[in-house]
């Protein structure tokens, strides 16, 4: 009897730690953020240029894991820029999950409307209020449609160097990350549930200039990744300042031959090549990863206070009618998040961070897989890092639209420290702090 009793207690107690370690779900969801009528489009600050025509929609995705209690959302927005005080709006709107635990991105398209608001030299703002608020909106809805459809799910991670003309640093053309990091959830059957590309570029094949309203190279690679392999497709852009952008060089014909610059191509053909071919590299990367069939998910999140010296930034803090939350010290507040996802750790960055801040926090991150999403949470100018801050006549731009210069240093000694946190090595990152 008594070995009878010990073998009923045992087969409770295992089918008790088999039903805590709940299993993966993961749900998608998708809203068209096309203004109609067309508004005018944001490469940067200052005001819009017209827009005449559109080449592809601009959409809000939506891609949402949840184990047990906890929950995640990762959000991409076809924009130049998301900052907190629109997704605080968002947050309001999707009561299903911790607004520390939703990440939303910008693709940073140069080829969308102002969602910054910002003010012009006669006080008055770029942007249309009325669509900010449809933007949030629909970015609510995505959301919420992919908590509707949360279903059971793998993942398969990789990561590996994306192969061919796809980007360069205008600046100095090698110096840039090829990594691309891919998560695809499937489900246990192996049907695709949603593909999502990290990769650092610009998408600004076609710019603002054209009149054309468009995801820019973004739309191809969605729209090949959901055609070749089902499901929804996404883009979180990565440390892409700097200015890590498109290669849609001429290469047969230098412009400034001492000065390694080259004509472009500005065309929708540029975009579909330059999409499609990181649509083909994200399924050669990812073809071979196995499936985690019990993978966990955890967040956390820290707020970091960031000063504002630049005139131009603190300008557009102070002018903008969004009215963007700052303290009295002359700074602002932005979120940072670290998600372990299976064996993919992410960094969010509240910018541009430069490629030399991106190779560094992959360096200290933990993952098999470390990916970094930029202009995440918010989207605040360049992250330098305070010996690349106007040191060169070349980052005399990137250097101005930086919020400061310990911006950069300010970054990474918090990203380590929530590393360290997580990691259960406190203290390790003093030496920083000092």
């Amino acid at each position: 009897m008594l070995r009878f009793r010990l073998l009923s207690l045992l087969i409770v107690a295992s089918l008790f730690a088999a039903s805590a370690h709940a299993e993966l779900k993961v749900g998608v969801g998708k809203a068209i953020i096309t203004p109609d009528p067309l508004l005018p489009i944001s490469g940067g600050v200052g005001p819009g240029s017209p827009s005449t025509s559109k080449q592809g929609d601009l959409t809000a995705r939506a891609m949402v894991f949840q184990q047990g209690d906890t929950k995640v959302a990762v959000v991409q927005l076809d924009l130049l820029g998301f900052p907190s005080v629109l997704s605080a709006r968002v947050h309001k709107q999707v009561a299903r999950i911790p607004a520390d635990n939703i990440l939303i991105a910008s693709t940073h398209t140069h080829s969308a409307p102002d969602c910054y608001g910002f003010p012009g030299l006669d006080g008055k703002a770029s942007g249309d209020l009325k669509y900010m608020d449809f933007v949030c909106n629909q970015a609510a809805v995505a959301v919420n449609q992919a908590l509707d459809n949360l279903e059971p799910a793998q993942l398969k991670i990789a990561t590996g160097e994306a192969k061919g003309k796809i980007a360069y640093n205008y600046y100095a053309p090698e110096l840039y990350d090829p990594r691309m990091s891919v998560i695809q959830a499937i489900t246990p059957a192996g049907k695709t549930i949603c593909t999502l590309v990290n990769y650092a570029i610009h998408p600004e094949v076609l710019g603002n200039r054209l009149g054309i309203l468009s995801p820019d190279l973004v739309g191809p690679l969605c729209d090949k990744l959901e055609a070749d392999v089902g499901g929804m497709a996404m883009f979180i852009n990565g440390a892409q300042g700097g200015m890590v952008t498109a290669d849609n060089r001429f290469l047969d014909k230098p412009s400034d031959p001492a000065n390694a610059r080259w004509h472009d191509s500005r065309t929708w053909e540029e975009c579909l090549r330059i999409g499609h071919l990181m649509a083909s590299e994200a399924q050669r990367i990812v073809k071979d990863a196995q499936p985690q069939t019990d993978p966990a998910v955890a967040c956390y999140a820290r707020e970091v206070k960031f000063p504002v010296e630049s005139r131009l930034m603190w300008a557009i803090i102070l002018g903008s009618p969004l009215k963007y939350p700052h303290n009295e010290d002359k700074s602002i507040s932005a979120r940072m998040n670290l998600v372990n996802i299976g064996n993919a750790q992410i960094l969010t960055i509240p910018g541009e961070a430069l490629p030399n801040i991106g190779y560094y926090l992959k360096r200290q991150m933990k993952g098999e897989n470390n990916l970094l999403f930029g202009l995440t949470n918010d989207a605040f100018g360049y992250i330098l890092t305070k010996v690349d801050f106007n040191s060169f006549k070349r980052y005399e731009y990137v250097s101005r639209t930086s919020l400061g210069e310990m911006t950069g240093e300010i970054l990474i000694d918090n990203a380590c420290r929530l590393i360290e946190v997580q990691n259960g090595e406190a203290g390790k990152w003093d030496w920083l702090r000092a």
